[in-house]
């Protein structure tokens, strides 16, 4: 298995739909799906899974994989276990996607601001004049209506309409599009919108007019979006967005936060990407783990701003210039400059290029007082996880978390310009800083 096609977490209609057209276009490429995926995404595969060819995401082998076909994402983080080819070198990516922004340096790219990606690949299915059966057509439409809001989101472009018709053309079912893409509404989704109504807090921001409800959430509640965008509706305001806060099995709070907007003016995509999330210019989530929710709320606040503390980036938080050791420095050495600098480890630094990082838990591998002469590149970390500049604090936080982190080099064009620790986070989440 050499080349595969995946697509991100909680995967959408766009998304599956995009993953098989893709199937049609890479023929020789396997479909692997990731392990979570919305509810009616499922309902649909379920009944059609002797149809489509895809395999689970967590069952390939990486290190066979060459080529990597990734559909409606292009951020690594967003891929599950398989964004540990980041670092492989030699590897192929090449990425479909409607959405701006990611952090996947993709060999070959086909990005336009079109409504769904399923557009894209609509367009490269006929211009290589291939067949496309009734059941793909009515998935690949599904995915275009549900992006689009049934082609009336302001996202929505002439290419997504051509692309509606072209799929209705090869006998698209608008009846099962309509069954599969009407969501849930029972009594738990009432319930919540109801307590949304009854914690209404109401904003003027920007010129916007924008409606903010914080509640608590025990369980499992279904299609919240479709919540978030009847409180919308109800409020009447420009943007609405839900904070909603559960508690995971080790204690700690996690909140979803969901937004809808229904002005051109206020992108909610763009929003939620600045909080670690995504989405489109009328809707966007973004999960925050440990994040209170006065924090939460004052997030999208200053976003909306747009000059308040929630713009800044790894950028402005970062330590600079940056206290490193050439991979040549003997084990010794690396000690006394922990012991003097009062940090847990340093970036080993080879003229001006990040090539690892020593940390004191690395010193655990000296089995003889001898190695205390060995080069510090013999011990090192090669795998230097790093981060760019212009991410966000969020984004340093998750990254910290999933690799059990204290530290990130700030890497720009392969060089290092800074660092960020986790108490530089952690200061600026939850105002932590010295009177």
């Amino acid at each position: 298995m050499t080349q595969i096609i995946t697509t991100h977490k909680n995967a959408d209609f766009d998304a599956f739909a995009s993953l098989v057209a893709a199937t049609l276009i890479y023929p020789e490429a396997v479909a692997a799906i990731p392990k979570t995926m919305n509810p009616n995404v499922r309902a649909f595969m379920s009944i059609h899974k002797d149809l489509f060819n895809y395999v689970d995401r967590w069952s390939i082998e990486t290190g066979k994989v060459t080529r990597l076909i990734v559909v409606d994402t292009a951020d690594w983080s967003r891929l599950g276990p398989i964004a540990k080819l980041n670092k492989r070198g030699g590897l192929e990516v090449l990425v479909w996607d409607h959405h701006t922004g990611g952090d996947i340096d993709a060999t070959w790219k086909c990005r336009e601001s079109v409504g769904a990606t399923i557009t894209l690949l609509v367009r490269q299915l006929k211009s290589m004049r291939k067949l496309v059966t009734p059941i793909q057509a009515t998935l690949f439409l599904a995915g275009l209506y549900e992006d689009t809001g049934n082609l009336s989101f302001s996202s929505c472009t002439a290419e997504d309409a051509y692309a509606a018709g072209w799929l209705l053309d090869r006998k698209a079912d608008l009846a099962l599009v309509s069954k599969f893409l009407r969501p849930a509404y029972g009594e738990k989704q009432r319930d919540v919108l109801a307590e949304m109504l009854k914690n209404d807090n109401r904003l003027k921001l920007n010129g916007y007019s924008v409606s903010i409800s914080r509640i608590h959430i025990d369980g499992h509640v279904g299609n919240l979006a479709l919540v978030v965008g009847m409180y919308r509706d109800i409020v009447n305001v420009d943007a609405a967005f839900g904070l909603f806060v559960s508690e995971e099995k080790n204690g700690r709070q996690k909140c979803m936060v969901i937004g809808r907007s229904d002005n051109e003016g206020l992108d909610v995509g763009s929003l939620m990407k600045s909080m670690g999330g995504g989405g489109h210019p009328g809707a966007g989530s973004a999960m925050l783990k440990g994040v209170n929710l006065e924090i939460a709320e004052q997030m999208i606040v200053d976003l909306i701003k747009g000059n308040q503390q929630s713009s800044v980036q790894i950028s402005d938080l970062m330590s600079f210039p940056v206290f490193s050791v050439p991979p040549d420095t003997p084990m010794a050495e690396v000690a006394k400059v922990l012991r003097q600098q009062g940090c847990t480890g340093v970036p080993v630094v080879d003229d001006g290029m990040l090539v690892g990082i020593i940390s004191r838990r690395d010193f655990k591998k000296i089995r003889k007082e001898d190695q205390l002469q060995a080069p510090v590149k013999a011990f090192m970390s090669n795998r230097a996880i790093s981060i760019q500049p212009g991410k966000s604090p969020i984004q340093a936080a998750r990254t910290m978390v999933r690799h059990d982190i204290g530290r990130l080099p700030v890497v720009e064009d392969g060089r290092i310009i800074g660092i960020i620790t986790r108490s530089d986070v952690m200061m600026y989440f939850y105002d932590l800083l010295p009177d």
